[in-house]
């Protein structure tokens, strides 16, 4: 018998659908975008603000990372938000965002200056530490992971923790909040994850301050991943409010409690 003769026209709309198909895939669009680097060049700040050579670019990243590391390994239970180093050409300067700042500053300032000789020796440049103080650490998203993290390596319901930390959160001020725990919750088999909400989280408005955090809870089962989101309204609001409080001499006040009816 004669082989039969091979359909050229469909294999090449086979090709061409197939081709298709793959520019779709390049096309597709990921959605999940950590807001704060959203946002970094446009309404937020470098957490590292320095310039340097091509050749210097990598080792001074490195060694960024280093001084973040120490410091939080070190002084995990400060409650150290965030962590922002500035360089210039004769010394380093870190400014530790923290709800506690007597634990870093110590008695008469000794720990700071502990502090200091450490980062120097760890780096081999003079170091200069500026403590800013949190003064609501209910609105900043590091920190109420961190708290989450600690509930739930205390073997405490995820159910539990995850809905008293949305109250205490929306107590503070804030115009929405979302949390999401990820991993053996409740000592489970197969990980999941669950998500809980309250209020309104905008991710896509850039004028919106959207504060986000992480953090990793070390359980007997396994890690559990905690991601927060709070939205704490527009930038231009907070600064205009931050103007008025040092005008008149005040600090921000905190919120009072809504109390359930």
């Amino acid at each position: 018998m004669g082989r039969r003769p091979r359909d050229t026209h469909q294999d090449q709309s086979h090709d061409e659908k197939q081709t298709a198909s793959i520019e779709a895939e390049d096309n597709r669009m990921g959605q999940k975008v950590r807001p704060t680097g959203f946002r970094v060049g446009v309404v937020e700040d470098w957490r590292s603000r320095w310039y340097a050579t091509k050749r210097e670019f990598g080792d001074l990243i490195i060694e960024d990372f280093k001084i973040r590391a120490y410091v939080k390994e070190k002084y995990n239970f400060a409650l150290i938000a965030k962590i922002e180093i500035e360089r210039t050409r004769d010394f380093v300067t870190v400014h530790l965002h923290t709800a506690r700042p007597g634990i870093i500053i110590g008695r008469k300032g000794q720990e700071v200056e502990r502090l200091e000789a450490d980062l120097e020796k760890l780096t081999g440049r003079r170091m200069e530490l500026k403590i800013v103080e949190i003064n609501d650490p209910q609105r900043n998203a590091v920190l109420v992971a961190e708290d989450v993290a600690a509930q739930l390596e205390k073997r405490g319901s995820f159910r539990r923790a995850v809905k008293r930390t949305l109250d205490q959160v929306m107590e503070a001020g804030v115009h929405g909040v979302k949390i999401q725990v990820s991993g053996r919750l409740g000592g489970a088999e197969m990980s999941r994850t669950e998500k809980a909400s309250r209020g309104s989280i905008p991710l896509s408005t850039l004028q919106r301050h959207i504060d986000y955090g992480f953090c990793e809870a070390r359980t007997a089962q396994g890690t559990i991943g905690v991601k927060v989101w709070i939205h704490r309204g527009t930038y231009a609001t907070e600064e205009s409010e931050d103007g008025a409080n040092a005008q008149a001499g005040e600090a921000p006040q905190k919120p009072k409690k809504a109390h359930k009816r």
